[in-house]
């Protein structure tokens, strides 16, 4: 089973975006509000995938990020920014700080569902090589 967690400070899109996902299954959603509250959702449980949003009230998804990327559990665990954030600078931020794959708000819940499951399949295959 996979476990996502969905990171937004907005309960309607974490609603969304665990609604376009169901189809995954079997899959776990946890979700958090706040990067905070995503580092203790970390801390606790083995996580496959984040999405993850950049602009929230106590810790910009950087932060998060490149909190994430630190620790080496979560190293390679794909991490997808959902941001409304469509500039070329922001994504070229999410990039650098190890961000796997970058998508704008509104998205197509089929196209969430299609780079969310590719993302778990690439997760998974490197997973089973060692890697």
């Amino acid at each position: 089973m996979h476990r996502i967690l969905i990171v937004d400070d907005s309960p309607t899109i974490r609603k969304m975006v665990r609604a376009s996902l169901q189809a995954l299954q079997p899959v776990e959603f946890l979700d958090a509000a706040t990067g905070l509250e995503a580092i203790e959702h970390l801390a606790l449980a083995r996580v496959h995938l984040v999405v993850l949003d950049l602009n929230m009230p106590d810790m910009h998804g950087i932060d998060v990020l490149k909190f994430v990327r630190r620790q080496p559990r979560y190293k390679d665990v794909p991490i997808l920014i959902l941001t409304t954030r469509g500039d070329d600078a922001s994504r070229q931020t999410a990039q650098q700080a190890g961000a796997t794959h970058y998508m704008t708000k509104p998205f197509a819940p089929d196209a969430l569902a299609a780079t969310v499951q590719a993302l778990l399949a690439d997760f998974a295959f490197a997973e089973s090589d060692g890697v």
